[in-house]
């Protein structure tokens, strides 16, 4: 199991998920993003996904409420690069494939979710309204 971590700036939250590769993708009303064994997000409102196609990038909007999520398939197997919270309630994650996923806050529902599993683990939540839920592992200083 990798070191999963938190990591907090004056705009945003850091998250150590670098390296966890997406190994199972699973829809419901939410798109459910599994990284090894290690950490889980969990997307309840429409959020874009950014491909590179050649030369040039293709924006898609999916809704998981709708399972309008198909081009979210194309996740499995990427690693995670970079994992951040703005505490605007945004969410970024950009993968090892090129694809880049960006989850705005809603106004009246929780947009997104990560956790990371295990000991230590932490929880990030965007609440309604576009602030941040932040439940640090035990061993977290801020």
């Amino acid at each position: 199991m990798s070191e999963t971590s938190l990591a907090e700036h004056e705009d945003r939250w850091i998250m150590n998920l670098r390296g966890l590769a997406v190994t199972q993708i699973s829809v419901g009303y939410h798109l459910f993003l599994h990284l090894d064994s290690d950490a889980r997000v969990d997307l309840g409102c429409p959020f874009k996904l950014t491909q590179a196609l050649g030369e040039g990038r293709q924006e898609v909007l999916l809704d998981p409420g709708k399972q309008d999520v198909a081009a979210a398939l194309g996740l499995f197997g990427a690693k995670v690069l970079s994992a951040v919270a703005f505490k605007t309630g945004s969410l970024r994650l950009v993968f090892d494939n090129g694809c880049h996923l960006t989850s705005q806050a809603d106004p009246s529902f929780e947009a997104w979710e990560v956790e990371a599993l295990g000991p230590g683990g932490w929880r990030i939540i965007s609440t309604a309204g576009g602030k941040l839920a932040v439940w640090p592992g035990p061993s977290m200083t801020s």
